[in-house]
């Protein structure tokens, strides 16, 4: 994609029959060209900021639609440049008239994202910000619309410009004492600039540690549901998403492949994996499925753990080894001690057992999956789980991983630079990790980009953005 100073035209509104379509012009003659087939007010003599009812006419006068046409002029629109916002009636053929009235008129299609990156290349938004518009259009929960939106408004841009400020602080401090080495004068003591490297590397290694939260919260927090066979995980599953999305049978070995769907719960999107049953099986096809199971739970940021409550507590050490060994200390362990509600005399004594064996943070829930009894209470745990419920507001969350890269480059070269100073290296070496630091952080913010990295964000986006 290669940046011009043409007239580009897109429908912005999603694909298909509505209410409403909204066309999307920007360009310097955006405002001419519109006027070309409009029938009302003129546009090219209206203020900005302002809408306009009217007929779309063609060539030979013929009404297309009567119109809304809403005037953004230069610097005050989203790409910075003059924009017209034509809104008319959703009918797929008024669409499609109406954009080759456009084309013929002079305007060319935008490529998917040109809006945006218009916006960008105009110093309306930065690369992080920019990335951000796509997060808040693909958001599906609260969390991460609030995420998103957060980006958007230039949240992390600022802490990121903050840390450009620092970093600008250091190296001029290491230029200054390689500049006046041979004199008797101290603009900064080493202990000073290692206070302030230690300072950067801190905040970057800190916004970098949210990123597997962050793209959980994005994308739908994984969450593989395990356990034995006939312990009630297709039942369970069927419980939260609300909906019979799983076959429930007495039967052995009925769930052999992994099942997915996701739900919103509270603000936060879950992708629940419901797995096959794990035992031991001569059966080919279930031991596909329980191989699939293990590489989910593997994969998952929360390991739901079903348990039939009718399990004895002898038995539980042979149950636990077919999960325990394969899940890791970065997840959260939830064990659902199902079916309370047939064996309530057991829950107790096999609560007692699971503290024995289960690892630091891991929460029994005791439920009914069937009846639904402490269901909420399991909801909530999952809620705590997927750490959304402690993002602070304002506090800023990396959902991108070309964000999470550049900032763990960021923080390995600042590290270099505090290794450097500790152990008295010269400035010009420590310098040149400060300099590499602040590259990598310009990468997030388009301060320093190619043009490949610019065709590669902005391909992404849907044509109209």
């Amino acid at each position: 994609m290669i940046m011009t100073d043409d007239t580009i035209c897109a429908i912005s509104t999603p694909a298909g029959v509505g209410g409403i379509a909204v066309a999307r012009v920007s360009g310097k003659d955006a405002i001419t060209l519109v006027d070309k087939i409009w029938k009302g007010k003129s546009l090219s003599n209206a203020d900005s900021h302002t809408a306009h009812l009217g007929t779309i006419v063609d060539e030979q006068g013929e009404a297309i639609d009567q119109a809304v046409a809403t005037v953004f002029r230069n610097p005050r629109s989203f790409t910075g440049e003059d924009v017209v916002e034509i809104a008319v009636h959703g009918s797929r053929w008024v669409q499609r008239e109406l954009i080759n009235l456009l084309v013929r008129t002079g305007c060319r299609i935008a490529d998917a994202g040109e809006f945006t990156r218009r916006a960008f290349a105009n110093g309306r938004m930065d690369l992080a910000e920019a990335e951000a518009v796509a997060d808040v259009i693909a958001s599906s929960s609260r969390a991460a619309h609030r995420i998103a939106m957060s980006q958007m408004r230039g949240d992390f841009s600022r802490r990121l410009t903050d840390l450009h400020d620092q970093l600008l602080n250091l190296a001029s401090l290491l230029e200054l004492e390689l500049d006046f080495s041979e004199e008797d004068v101290e603009f900064a003591s080493r202990q000073k600039l290692l206070e302030i490297a230690q300072e950067i590397h801190s905040v970057v290694t800190r916004l970098a540690s949210t990123f597997a939260t962050g793209a959980a919260i994005k994308d739908g927090v994984p969450v593989a549901i395990v356990g034995e066979t006939n312990a009630g995980k297709s039942t369970l599953l069927n419980r939260l998403l609300h909906e019979e999305r799983a076959i429930v049978s007495d039967i052995h070995g009925t769930t052999r492949d992994v099942i997915e769907d996701t739900i919103e719960i509270g603000d936060t999107l879950f992708r629940f994996i419901d797995t096959a049953g794990l035992r031991e099986t001569t059966d080919v096809i279930e031991s596909l499925g329980i191989e699939r199971t293990i590489s989910k739970l593997t994969d998952a940021r929360i390991v739901l753990w079903v348990i039939d409550s009718a399990t004895t507590p002898g038995q539980l050490s042979s149950v636990a080894q077919r999960v325990l060994p394969h899940t890791s200390p970065d997840q959260t362990i939830i064990v659902a001690l199902n079916k309370i509600d047939i064996n309530a005399e057991n829950v107790e004594a096999l609560q007692s057992a699971l503290m024995g064996i289960l690892p630091k943070g891991a929460i029994v829930a005791p439920i009914s999956a069937q009846r639904g009894d402490e269901i909420d209470a399991l909801q909530q745990h999952l809620i705590n789980a997927s750490g959304s419920a402690d993002i602070a507001p304002g506090e800023v969350m990396v959902t991108n991983a070309r964000h999470y890269q550049a900032l763990t480059r960021a923080g390995e070269s600042i590290a270099r630079a505090i290794d450097g100073i500790n152990m008295g290296i010269s400035g010009d070496f420590i310098a040149q990790d400060v300099r590499e630091t602040l590259h990598h952080l310009g990468e997030i913010t388009g301060t320093i980009t190619t043009q490949d990295i610019l065709t590669s964000i902005f391909s992404r986006f849907c044509i109209g953005k």
